[in-house]
């Protein structure tokens, strides 16, 4: 959907699980064995895994200032089941917020939201405006204030419809 750039560091992994579903074809990657793989995921652990896409996205909207598409269980909720711990690095004593157990996708989106909390990006990471989008990206615009996941797609339809509606 977009030519943006990826999201810096572990919003990478965010930006990525958001856009597993293409919402105007409605595929979905998480369908395919390759797709499920990408993230580490088994075949059971897809409901968990789309509930949590659709959380983010729903967290995303937000923070471009857009309501949400439906009724989800709130972000907030799902990441109290992934406890973080502060993991020092010996060699350099530098700390990070990492998952108290390694491997599942909502202890890994949860350490990089943390991360992205401490860095001041997590809200940058937003969800296009479209309804028939809300493509994941990550805000590069120096005033924070984009709304849509690529202006010569979603910003020019956008654009035209409120031209023809005059």
């Amino acid at each position: 959907m977009s030519e943006r750039s990826p999201a810096p560091g572990g919003l990478e992994l965010v930006e990525s699980l958001v856009n597993t579903v293409d919402l105007e074809s409605g595929a979905d990657s998480l369908d395919t064995p390759e797709g499920r793989a990408r993230f580490g995921l088994a075949e059971e652990d897809l409901p968990g895994a789309r509930e949590l896409r659709e959380s983010l996205r729903v967290a995303l909207l937000a923070h471009a200032g857009h309501p949400p598409h439906r009724a989800v269980t709130p972000l907030g909720d799902l990441l109290t089941a992934s406890p973080l711990v502060v993991a020092v690095d010996a060699a350099d004593g530098s700390a990070v917020l990492a998952p108290a157990e390694e491997g599942p996708l909502l202890s890994r989106v949860a350490a990089a939201i943390a991360q992205a909390l401490v860095e001041g990006t997590w809200t940058r990471l937003k969800a296009c405006e479209a309804a028939d989008c809300h493509w994941a990206y990550y805000d590069r615009s120096p005033a924070g204030r984009g709304r849509w996941c690529s202006m010569q797609v979603c910003g020019a339809r956008a654009k035209m419809r409120r031209y023809r509606a005059k």
